[in-house]
């Protein structure tokens, strides 16, 4: 079977939905190849900061979320060695910790029911040239497909397959990995809406934050440590590796984990030089949020770089629709991914930069490191790495003034 669209997108994670959202809001249909049989909420959790919700604001989303979460306006990391609590104050909007697939579908929602194709694993990708300036990619599915497209974008996470095609560099283990699991308290759990982080000596560190008044997202970051297993095997390597230096209330929270949400993965990410100079896009193909960017976790801007992604292609691919009188015209298409490449190749790069700096400070081995730590890190410098994070505005959609074009997909 043979289907023709005017833009595919590869993976409906974050990134994936947000930009298909994007779209439509500039009148552009996009069809969403998913290799999973559903929506995958891999991760439980995520937390996003001011940035993030100015895009979901564009996105026009954001009321969906909003009520459904409290703010943490601060958190506490306290040194398990010494005692010592240091507060850690955020942005004054504050940060908001949500589940994963409540973001998904908030997005999915937005969408026709037909603009997703689950079960849609991608084999290979073909440019064919169309002569002159104009050419279209096809993918080549599993099952036989062959989706061809005027524009396609590439949002299959961190092993993607486009960025691969594009040949981005190979992404880098950054020596850590993360642990990150739901527990439930069916009465409540009594914490407070603030973000707590435990350290020690060692290059481990642990956390959780309320997500509501029963359910707090926790996670376990640790160096050169393989938890790969079943739930119980995970659950039961972080009780042990924890027990005897960390608090009793971290301990509980571990024990009360919904076995379903645990995971385990090593923390990966894309070398910032691998963005600068690395090929974001070639004609009409591109990548957005993990696919172009991975980073390590320690911001908190995984899911917020990929939502800035999304309105920021959604506004270059909208106005050269706008300027084309509702048409996707090739060569004006090009230049405006090529667009959209150059205004986020060096935020994304600084993104990874800082958070890779930042996962150093907090469980870096050396003694001075971990002097900094103690001394200045949370004080001074986690903030001034935090705010070139969330202190960026990724703009808004434009707006159409015709009827939203047929693009009803075509096939053979």
């Amino acid at each position: 079977m043979e289907l023709i669209e005017d833009v595919v997108i590869v993976g409906a994670g974050i990134a994936g939905l947000a930009t298909a959202v994007a779209l439509k809001r500039v009148g552009v249909r996009a069809l969403v190849l998913e290799r999973s049989e559903g929506l995958r909420a891999t991760g439980t959790a995520l937390t996003l900061t001011p940035n993030a919700w100015l895009a979901l604001d564009a996105l026009g989303v954001s009321h969906k979320l909003i009520p459904l979460y409290t703010p943490s306006i601060k958190g506490y990391v306290t040194n398990v060695s010494t005692g010592e609590v240091q507060e850690v104050l955020y942005p004054r909007q504050g940060i908001r910790t949500l589940h994963r697939k409540v973001l998904l579908e908030a997005l999915a929602e937005e969408l026709a029911t037909d603009s997703i194709r689950f079960s849609s694993k991608l084999v290979a990708i073909q440019s064919l040239e169309q002569g002159g300036d104009a050419s279209m990619a096809a993918v080549h599915l599993e099952d036989g497909t062959t989706v061809k497209s005027k524009v396609l974008i590439g949002c299959d996470g961190v092993h993607s397959v486009v960025a691969r095609w594009l040949g981005l560099a190979e992404l880098v283990h950054s020596g850590r990995s993360a642990v990150r699991g739901l527990a439930v308290f069916p009465e409540g759990h009594g914490f407070k809406q603030e973000v707590r982080l435990f350290l020690d000596e060692s290059t481990t560190r642990p956390g959780f934050v309320p997500l509501n008044d029963r359910e707090l997202y926790w996670f376990l970051v640790s160096q050169g440590e393989n938890m790969e297993g079943e739930a119980e095997q995970i659950q039961r390597q972080v009780l042990e590796k924890c027990t005897e230096k960390f608090p009793s209330e971290y301990l509980d929270v571990v024990r009360h984990a919904d076995l379903s949400s645990l995971s385990w993965a090593p923390l990966m990410f894309r070398p910032p030089w691998g963005i600068i100079i690395g090929k974001l896009s070639k004609g009409n193909v591109t990548v957005a949020g993990d696919a172009m960017h991975p980073m390590t976790p320690d911001l908190g801007n995984g899911g917020g770089a990929s939502l800035e992604d999304a309105v920021v292609l959604g506004r270059h691919i909208g106005n050269s629709i706008i300027n084309n009188g509702g048409l996707i015209v090739p060569g004006d298409m090009a230049k405006a991914i090529d667009d959209y490449v150059k205004e986020r190749r060096w935020r994304a790069a600084m993104l990874v930069t800082a958070s890779y700096l930042s996962g150093r400070m907090q469980q870096g081995d050396k003694w001075w490191i971990k002097f900094l730590r103690d001394r200045a890190f949370y004080k001074y410098f986690f903030s001034w790495l935090a705010r070139l994070a969330v202190v960026y505005d990724c703009g808004k959609l434009p707006t159409i003034s015709y009827g939203e074009a047929d693009h009803s997909n075509k096939e053979d």
